[in-house]
């Protein structure tokens, strides 16, 4: 068997892993969406393809695949509508930048003629193998995917993106058992802080700034972070003022038809039936005129109604950053203090930022034990910086295992499965 690292290794972004063995299997084909965008190493002739969750660095490139190709696709039914609304987005905003499109939506509508709908714990075959999927507790739908040998038992398993601890609407990820471990290791090197003490400061802060008629504004990523904030507002009493725009109302009305697929329901029904709606950019008026909350993309400030938002906000009013931030994104000159960059020209924000972590992938004693309970052979460590993918190998050899940190083109042998 070989492992080849089309993208997303020594890096965070595109990510596309392709197995070598009696089937080609690509796990993930993502972007790379900094300043400009990256796209993973050409797959070639492959049998399948497995996206782990809808977000665009894991799902993004998934449709050009079929511009060669008639693979199958596995994914569980919220990854492949909610990849479908990110995807659509992303050609939209191709089309309107006048960029190259890398595939059209012909390949996009074979995507979603090709899946084959994968609920948790069940197996899927593939010729010899079995694929089998399990909550990552990530965002809504993510999977950890197994790929078994049906003759021997030997399992590879890649994690995707993952959570173990507990999120308000998701429960938490399944450590599975492993031959080989492909893991992600975005914080490899640090802890997140306690998520029950961000939410009630969180919360806090924003009743304080509503309550001064201000608005408090909160960029959001349209898939996970935005439901999760719209549940917290429910939970902390704040969402009769909150109110929902862009995307984000796109993505929580595509969760909310998945009930089995989130945790404490009744906080995201409750969030989405008393938030006011924003279905028209005159209506941002009303959100506007202080004492509110408002949830709205793009989450990094590259784009969205959030552009519009943090150019009228009145003096009492807030920022707050709730998600990781790209080096070189609007976003991320905020926290740095720098101009935005709109439609050309710099903005200069002179209203208070607060930063929350409410990540949800795992931090580095999460990583650790899901190694230690996964109990593999051999572990790969992906989806972070080189430092963190390197650090963590070198870490998990000191205990004994078998780690490696690949970078992209990179190809790894290893006994068939």
């Amino acid at each position: 068997m070989e492992i080849k690292f089309l993208g997303g290794a020594g890096e965070v972004g595109r990510s596309g892993i392709l197995v070598r063995d009696e089937k080609n299997i690509l796990l993930d084909y993502g972007v790379k969406i900094d300043e400009g965008e990256e796209y993973p190493i050409d797959a070639g002739d492959i049998d399948a393809c497995v996206i782990s969750h809808a977000h665009l660095d894991h799902s993004g490139y998934a449709p050009h695949v079929y511009s060669k190709g008639m693979p199958e696709m596995f994914a569980t039914d919220p990854t492949i509508k909610l990849s479908e609304l990110l995807i659509e987005d992303s050609i939209k905003i191709h089309k309107k930048k006048h960029m190259h499109p890398h595939f059209h939506r012909e390949q996009l509508k074979t995507m979603l003629n090709r899946y084959t709908p994968c609920d948790y714990g069940e197996r899927y075959p593939l010729g010899r193998f079995d694929i089998s999927m399990y909550d990552a507790g990530h965002i809504c739908g993510s999977a950890v995917t197994l790929v078994e040998k049906q003759n021997n038992g030997r399992r590879l398993v890649y994690t995707g993106d993952f959570k173990i601890e507990q999120q308000l609407l998701e429960g938490g990820a399944e450590i599975v058992k492993s031959d080989i471990l492909i893991l992600e290791s975005t914080y490899a090197a640090g802890e997140h802080p306690d998520r029950e003490e961000q939410m009630k400061r969180l919360a806090e802060e924003v009743r304080e700034t509503v309550d001064n008629g201000g608005v408090a504004l909160v960029p959001v990523f349209a898939v996970g972070r935005s439901q999760e904030m719209l549940a917290l507002m429910n939970r902390y009493g704040l969402i009769d003022r909150t109110y929902i725009d862009g995307m984000a109302k796109a993505a929580t009305e595509i969760v909310e038809q998945y009930p089995d697929y989130v945790k404490n329901r009744e906080l995201l029904d409750g969030g989405i039936r008393k938030a006011q709606w924003i279905s028209n950019p005159r209506n941002r008026d009303y959100a506007l005129e202080g004492g509110s909350v408002v949830l709205t993309t793009s989450g990094m400030l590259n784009g969205g109604p959030v552009l519009d938002y943090i150019t009228r906000l009145n003096r009492n009013s807030k920022i707050f950053i709730t998600g990781y931030q790209v080096d070189g994104t609007n976003g991320k000159r905020l926290l740095e203090g720098k101009p935005l960059n709109i439609d050309g020209r710099e903005y200069r924000v002179r209203h208070p930022v607060s930063m929350y972590d409410f990540s949800a992938h795992a931090g580095k004693s999460d990583l650790h034990r899901y190694v230690k309970e996964s109990s593999p052979e051999t572990v790969i460590c992906v989806h972070g910086s080189a430092e963190n993918t390197a650090l963590l190998a070198g870490d998990l050899r000191m205990e004994g295992f078998d780690a490696r940190a690949p970078s992209v083109g990179e190809v790894i042998e290893l006994g068939s499965l």
